[in-house]
C-alpha cells in the first residue's frame, strides 16, 4: 500500500467508505462524488497505479469483482444494464493513481449520457489500423 494514496487510505480504514463488497483481493464502494445513484468504484487491495502497470492476476481479481457487483446490481437491485468505465493514466483524465474501475448501475430512461459523442472526429480507419494493431 501506498502512504499516499486516498484508495489505500481508504483499505487501511483511515478514511470512511460506503462498501458494497470486500474479499481477499478487492474492495467496491460507493464513489463519494454522488454524480451517479450508485456509482461504485472497485479497486484491488494491492497498490498499482492502473490497468497499465497491473499484474495479471490482479487486474483478473478486479475484474471479476466488477462483473460479481455488475451482476448483482442487475439481477437483484433492478437495474437493467450498467456502464464500465477506467481511466489510465493522467492524459486519460485519471485522478486517483490507484486502479479503479467504475460501475454506474443503469435504468431504462434514467437520463444519464455517459458515452462520448465525437461526432466531428472522421478518421481513416486503415490509417488507424496500421499504426494501432498488435503484432
Amino acid at each position: 500500500m501506498s502512504d499516499n494514496c486516498i484508495f489505500c487510505k481508504i483499505l487501511k480504514g483511515e478514511i470512511p467508505s460506503a462498501k458494497i463488497y470486500e474479499d481477499e483481493l478487492t474492495y467496491a464502494f460507493l464513489d463519494i462524488s454522488g454524480d451517479f445513484y450508485g456509482h461504485t468504484l472497485v479497486i484491488p487491495k494491492k497498490h498499482c497505479a492502473n490497468v497499465l502497470e497491473c499484474d495479471p492476476s490482479t487486474l483478473q481479481a478486479v475484474m471479476e469483482t466488477t462483473q460479481l457487483v455488475s451482476k448483482h446490481y442487475v439481477d437483484n437491485c433492478g437495474f437493467t444494464g450498467v456502464n464500465l468505465f477506467n481511466n489510465s493514466g493522467v492524459s486519460a483524465e485519471q485522478s486517483v493513481m490507484h486502479l479503479h474501475f467504475h460501475i454506474v448501475p443503469r435504468s431504462e430512461n434514467d437520463g444519464y449520457h455517459i458515452s462520448p459523442i465525437n461526432e466531428g472526429n472522421k478518421v481513416d480507419l486503415s490509417e488507424v489500423k496500421a499504426k494501432l494493431e498488435v503484432k
